[in-house]
């Protein structure tokens, strides 16, 4: 049956998770088997689709300012349609629903986390003149992993082991618009993971909100471990993961870092805040020791490896005591990366209802500290990566230049180099070489491939 999708253009905008990236790449799947071509701009575009993110409150504003501005951006002379169909899906589309359309009269589709298959449904409706869609499922009955994908490279692979998230931190609205948390059988991860190795992708990245309580509601206890042994004898070069709370990270896990011949030595491991009193009202469920005492672990077994954080800075009651207990945290763990936030009240969650008279130029003097202090150990941790031999997977060309390729270490540091002669960026993207460190800044390396005469 002829859709009216075919023959159309599209583009995607993603806030947010991993996650979301992913179901951006089924979408994109799903609209190219209908015969949608995607482009890159709005203007290029019959459809645009928001998947949007609603943990911080800049999300939100983000996305009513685009959509917005919709109104002043002209349909493309060629399209066949009278209007551009607007989208809006992932979480905000999930919490929000019918008042999207209310707030956002031009918006002509609203679906939620649990429904992303039934969008070019809703897209077809809307093109055809059957008025505003919107439809929003309270759960998923089934993994949405048999959607199509288009993925952003063919080198790379995200592959979702869970969905939905059981932890009902303070702050988080993830719980009430993902659900509940519920995983994959070993068997169909296994199966999506060999088919990609098969195609020939040389990284995965298993995702879910806690990849570390895999399985508990399939099996009765948590069998991430098991996941890792498994994808990595798929024959995958490069195996990573994300996101990791440190309530359920096991000992068995840990171990995998020093074992398993594709597992990268890089963690995400967000701490959130170094204070005891605060990661009790965050309902956190481990202390500052428990986590310090993780790190420990992780570093017996692989010293050299990278690691990265979530903080948040100014949670309500925050004290100048418990914001020096996370600065002295970041100082003594040593990560390469840190995201830092300042708290944002989500409606609907627990934190919001607490009251809080710290006044917001406190809070921001607190997160300037932080970042700088970022900066300086995310530097210093760099230094020793200065005249090694890394190999990395090239993604492209650098964004500031075309003659340089970029790529990913095992430590999942951006890599710069000077592309060999003869060849461009695009021609070694998804092939790995080695590159001999020249200089280490903060947030990249850079050096020159190494030679035919050099050694590695």
């Amino acid at each position: 049956m002829h859709s009216p999708i075919n023959g159309l253009t599209f583009c995607i905008h993603t806030f947010g998770c991993q996650m979301n990236k992913h179901d951006s790449e089924r979408i994109a799947g799903m609209l190219e088997a209908l015969g949608a071509l995607m482009v890159e701009t709005v203007e290029e575009s019959d459809i645009v689709v928001f998947m949007t993110c609603c943990v911080r409150e800049a999300a939100d504003t983000r996305l009513y300012g685009q959509v917005a501005s919709m109104k002043n951006i002209p349909l493309r002379a060629e399209s066949p349609l009278s209007k551009r169909v607007i989208a809006v899906g992932g979480c905000i589309g999930q919490r929000d629903g019918e008042k999207l359309t209310e707030a956002l009269p031009h918006l002509d589709v609203v679906f939620g986390t649990h429904n992303l298959g039934s969008l070019p449904r809703l897209l077809e409706a809307a093109i055809e003149g059957q008025g505003k869609q919107v439809e929003v499922l309270a759960a998923s009955s089934e993994f949405p992993t048999e959607l199509p994908t288009s993925r952003e490279h063919s080198w790379a692979a995200w592959l979702p082991i869970t969905i939905g998230c059981n932890n009902f931190c303070s702050y988080c609205i993830v719980p009430y618009v993902r659900g509940r948390e519920k995983s994959r059988s070993i068997e169909d991860i296994v199966a999506e993971a060999e088919r990609y190795v098969a195609s020939g992708v040389k990284e995965i990245t298993l995702l879910g909100q806690n990849v570390n309580s895999y399985g508990r509601d399939l099996y009765g206890k948590p069998r991430f471990a098991d996941i890792l042994d498994a994808v990595d004898q798929t024959g995958i070069e490069r195996l990573r993961f994300a996101t990791s709370h440190p309530k359920d990270l096991t000992d068995e896990v840990i171990e995998k870092f020093g074992s398993l011949r594709s597992l990268m030595p890089a963690l995400h491991l967000p701490v959130q805040s170094g204070s005891n009193a605060i990661l009790a009202a965050m309902n956190r469920r481990y202390s500052r020791d428990h986590y310090l005492s993780l790190i420990s672990k992780i570093r017996d077994v692989r010293p050299d490896i990278a690691l990265s954080t979530d903080i948040i800075v100014g949670f309500p009651g925050e004290t100048a005591k418990d914001f020096e207990d996370t600065y002295r945290l970041v100082e003594e763990v040593g990560y390469h990366q840190v995201f830092t936030f300042i708290y944002s009240k989500r409606e609907g969650t627990p934190a919001a209802q607490i009251e809080d008279s710290t006044p917001r130029e406190v809070i921001q003097e607190r997160f300037d500290r932080l970042v700088d202090l970022v900066q300086k150990r995310a530097f210093e941790l760099n230094q020793p990566d200065v005249g090694s031999v890394v190999p990395i997977l090239v993604e492209g060309s650098s964004k500031r230049d075309e003659r340089m390729i970029a790529g990913k270490s095992p430590k999942n540091q951006t890599v710069h180099a000077l592309a060999p002669q003869g060849v461009t960026p695009s021609e070694l993207a998804g092939t790995f070489v080695n590159v001999k460190i020249d200089d280490a800044k903060t947030w990249y390396l850079s050096g020159h491939v190494l030679g035919a005469d050099e050694r590695l």
